[in-house]
């Protein structure tokens, strides 16, 4: 018998990681215009601006996901809640724009590591037929961070010179909850068994499912804990390069289809659609609004209706919505109320299917000895791929053209429903495990309609 409530709580305190990710990634939406005017900056700097953010993830999820297989998950999420609280503020009183790149790079190595260790501890908590609910707790909390961020900036606008400063600052507060909360939450218990510490990690399973399914998934990560790995060696190795390749194609067509380019610069969209900046600044709470909104319907639909059938909808749809994009430019609509609509269908298709789908399949797709570090790959990759696309909007956007650039980030779309048609495979209601002996080539995964109702 699942204890679900005690299952909720270890899923919502690590998706907590998700809520300060959202919060870093998104602040800086509104800070951007105060930050342009009282640094100075141009296209290329504001891109720097926002990216330097991302280039610390980048180093964050490597080291990150090398040390959890080595110190756990729970510890080094301790150590991200603090150095997220340090970050906040450190960004939020910078001196120069040196100062200030070089907080936001410091943040970035804290959201890096929590985008890997965060949904990994969540699918090593949850029970098969309720991983991909609660993996989408992760993408909810990203979300909430992000319209939290939004509003925070809306309030804060006409808060004098110091605005932008407080907006940053104020992310002490989600990042001391967190702090609290990690420390009464156990280690993930295959992590104990990594570290061979089998009683307590059985107790933690007792405790998830009851004695009977605990002795099962016991013996079950025992199996899947047999072979001893080289972690960095074998990524390519037979049973695991399908899958690290499968995640990392994923990881790049996620963010070079552009869903970065709406979060960090809505304000700077809607204002070249002839926005004034008190409406572009209102229309990101919006936009959180919408986000939240449609991330729920993600919550009832990836158990029901399965992880594949999800990205391709919406990869089709995020296309349809930014070819739409891209014919107002060419004919002269790019104003206004449509604008708006546009970008919002775009986000609706995102929110419901791809961002909470992307991080409920790199948390289960890879073997239990290795996860850490193949992980990696497409939490890495996708932290450079983000990097780039937010570093070069601004450019593309202003010089190259909006056509160009909207119809670049359509085709990509496009390909990102056409690999996930031919290469993800339907992990729905599978174990871990069971997930593992599929990428060997062992066993076929059975249909995602047959549940394990029982197990982890």
């Amino acid at each position: 018998m699942i204890n679900l409530a005690y299952v909720i709580f270890l899923a919502a305190t690590a998706s907590l990681g998700g809520l300060l990710f959202g919060f870093d990634i998104a602040i800086i939406t509104g800070a951007g215009p105060f930050l342009t005017q009282h640094f100075k900056l141009s296209d290329l700097s504001l891109g720097f601006a926002f990216s330097s953010l991302l280039f610390g993830c980048v180093i964050g999820s490597t080291v990150a996901g090398r040390f959890t297989d080595f110190y756990g998950r729970r510890k080094i999420l301790l150590w991200v809640a603090v150095l997220f609280a340090v970050t906040s503020v450190g960004t939020g009183l910078a001196s120069s724009f040196t100062m200030f790149v070089a907080a936001r790079f410091a943040g970035g190595l804290a959201v890096g590591a929590a985008s890997i260790l965060s949904p990994m501890y969540i699918a090593e908590v949850s029970p098969a037929t309720m991983r991909g609910r609660l993996c989408t707790l992760y993408q909810l909390s990203i979300v909430i961070g992000i319209l939290v961020s939004y509003c925070i900036n809306y309030l804060l606008r006409d808060a004098g010179e110091a605005n932008w400063r407080w907006m940053f600052i104020t992310g002490v507060i989600p990042s001391v909850l967190f702090f609290v909360l990690l420390l009464v939450t156990p280690e993930s218990p295959r992590y104990l068994f990594i570290a061979g510490k089998e009683q307590e990690a059985s107790r933690i399973l007792e405790r998830i499912a009851g004695p009977e399914i605990a002795q099962l998934e016991a013996s079950e990560i025992r199996a899947s804990l047999s072979e001893t790995r080289a972690a960095w060696r074998n990524l390519l190795g037979p049973g695991i390069r399908r899958a690290v390749l499968v995640g990392f194609f994923l990881a790049i067509l996620i963010h070079v289809s552009g869903i970065n380019t709406i979060i960090d610069y809505a304000p700077a969209i809607f204002k070249s659609a002839g926005w004034k900046i008190d409406a572009a600044l209102f229309s990101t709470f919006i936009i959180g609004l919408t986000n939240f909104a449609f991330t729920l319907v993600s919550f009832w639909a990836i158990d029901r209706y399965g992880r594949k059938p999800l990205y391709i909808t919406g990869s089709l749809g995020m296309s349809a919505a930014l070819l739409l994009l891209t014919w107002a430019v060419v004919a002269g609509r790019f104003q206004g109320s449509l604008v708006l609509v546009l970008i919002l269908t775009y986000l609706a298709f995102f929110a419901s299917a791809i961002g909470p789908v992307f991080w409920t399949l790199v948390a289960e797709i890879f073997p239990n000895n290795i996860r850490g570090t193949a992980m990696t790959v497409p939490v890495l990759t996708q932290w450079i791929a983000n990097a780039a696309v937010v570093l070069f909007f601004p450019l593309a956007f202003h010089q190259i053209g909006k056509a160009i650039t909207f119809g670049f980030l359509a085709a990509m779309a496009l390909a990102q429903a056409i690999f996930t048609w031919f290469f993800v495979p339907e992990t729905k209601n599978k174990t871990l495990e069971e997930i593992e002996e599929f990428w060997k080539g062992e066993t076929i995964l059975p249909p995602a309609g047959e549940p394990q109702a029982s197990r982890t």
